[in-house]
């Protein structure tokens, strides 16, 4: 039975690097696989023959599709965030609707109505038109 004055300091250092170690490694193998699936320039065999390779051999197919088409993989990451992006933004855009998307001067020409038909003091008017305007 080890107690914890049997385990040398550099033994548990030891340890935590090979546990670090290991989920980098699954880490990215699971990255790896995501991006073949991800890859649009891949045919299905082509998809099924890497990730045969790196399942059946997951040193040697992970390194060998890094060294392959690793120079690829940020840049399908950076197209993928975009679209990504892109979709949010025209949700967004098209949940928010018209009244979102109302330009200052419209804003301001509401405001100046709201002030002059007496339901707002001066005071807030001047507040709310700064707000509008940075």
């Amino acid at each position: 039975m080890n107690l914890a004055y049997d385990y040398p300091v550099l033994g548990a250092f030891w340890t935590a690097m090979w546990i670090f170690l290991w989920v980098l490694w699954i880490v990215l193998l699971f990255r790896i696989i995501g991006d073949i699936f991800r890859d649009d320039t891949l045919g299905g065999g082509g998809k099924t023959g890497w990730l045969i390779f790196v399942i059946l051999l997951p040193f040697l197919g992970v390194f060998v599709y890094v060294l392959a088409r690793g120079k690829g993989m940020g840049d399908r990451e950076v197209r993928h965030a975009r679209a990504r992006q892109r979709a949010f933004d025209d949700y967004i855009r098209e949940t928010a609707g018209p009244a979102a998307r109302a330009s200052e001067a419209d804003q301001l020409a509401k405001l100046s109505e709201i002030r002059s038909r007496g339901d707002i003091s001066d005071d807030e008017f001047q507040r709310a038109k700064e707000k509008i305007l940075h």
